[in-house]
């Protein structure tokens, strides 16, 4: 059991929804207030942003996505693309204050790297959350372990052995408290690139807890990770999928998202325990919905029964059709009604 805040995150635990804004203020600290509004409409239990100056996160010769490029329309260097996308620092003291005021968890992504980790620390998160593209960054990863708060790692583009690498440095730095999530790099991720299987395979492998971050349209497939065991489930969200910027067309609009949250609650309840037993609801049920052995016709006192003399019918409240061939062949030692629910005093 991991507790990030006041939530305890655990596989017996209700499912830690984080709802990514990233970088879809687009710049503006309205539009992030407008987001943990709507996070903390929809029910999640964290918002969280990107903490970067574009220059820590790529050089001038960067050169943009496919996705980005087709997302906003027009190509330019990520440089450029990414200084309209930071977060003021001016803007976190409010950002964090209305988090707190809608009880909703703040957590940042530190895309820029250790200045980042520091900048955010000292602010307090209760976590660290770092890209897929940081997994390999292990000096990163040892840093930002240092500090002793929870860790969660995005996991695409990887395979095992770099999972096991970034994990292996964050132990050996003193910190145990790992979430590793099952993603896809790409927005959007086809439903035939997301391998979900491979979660499971995660969970095997490794001794940390884990869950699962989309890119993926809609909210099939977090709903299915939540059927699947996820401890944590993040997913992209934004005020308007139509705002310019790299990743609205591939988030959840506030409605999208508390659709989300309320289907991955309700699978949780549905999913149950593992014990195999009867719902209490469906106790009162089990002896109007069984069936007893019961007389086709009349039964004369010794006459000996035989299978047309009985038929299989409701309610449940006579002998259990199991029985049959231990009646088949006994004698009745009474006259027996015609339909009727025989009774073991009724036979010799």
């Amino acid at each position: 059991m991991i507790t990030i805040a006041d939530k305890r995150i655990s596989y017996k635990s209700p499912i830690f929804i984080i709802a990514e804004a990233g970088v879809n203020h687009n710049g503006s600290l309205t539009n992030a207030l407008k987001l943990i509004d709507a996070a903390a409409a929809a029910g999640v239990d964290a918002v969280k942003f990107q903490t970067f100056k574009a220059e820590e996160v790529v050089t001038a010769q960067g050169a943009m996505a496919d996705y980005q490029k087709k997302n906003i329309g027009k190509t330019e260097s990520q440089l450029n693309m990414l200084k309209k996308l930071e977060l003021n620092e001016k803007f976190y003291q409010p950002i964090i204050k209305h988090c707190r005021q809608k009880k909703i968890i703040f957590l940042s992504t530190p895309h820029g790297g250790e200045k980042s980790v520091y900048f955010l620390n000292s602010l307090r998160v209760p976590a660290f959350k770092f890209g897929s593209g940081d997994l390999t960054n292990l000096p990163l990863l040892r840093y930002a372990a240092r500090y002793q708060k929870p860790m969660i790692l995005g996991t695409g583009m990887s395979v095992l052995r770099e999972i096991a690498e970034a994990v292996r440095v964050i132990k050996r730095a003193g910190n145990k408290k790992i979430i590793i999530l099952h993603c896809t790099t790409a927005y959007p991720c086809p439903f035939s690139a997301v391998n979900l299987k491979a979660m499971q395979t995660m969970m095997r492998e490794f001794k940390v807890l884990v869950g699962y971050s989309d890119h993926t349209l809609g909210v099939t497939v977090p709903v299915m990770a939540a059927a699947l065991g996820a401890c944590v489930i993040e997913k992209h969200f934004t005020l308007d999928k139509n705002l310019p910027g790299p990743d609205h067309k591939a988030s959840l609009e506030p409605a999208e998202l508390k659709r989300m949250v309320a289907a991955i609650r309700e699978t949780e309840i549905a999913m149950g325990s593992a014990k195999k037993q009867p719902a209490e609801i469906e106790k009162k049920n089990k002896l109007i919905g069984r069936k007893s052995i019961v007389t086709v016709g009349g039964i004369n006192k010794a006459m000996v029964i035989d299978k047309k003399m009985l038929a299989v019918k409701r309610p449940g409240t006579g002998i259990p059709p199991k029985f049959l061939n231990k009646i088949i062949g006994r004698k009745a030692k009474k006259n027996i009604a015609k339909d009727y629910l025989i009774k073991w005093s009724d036979i010799l």
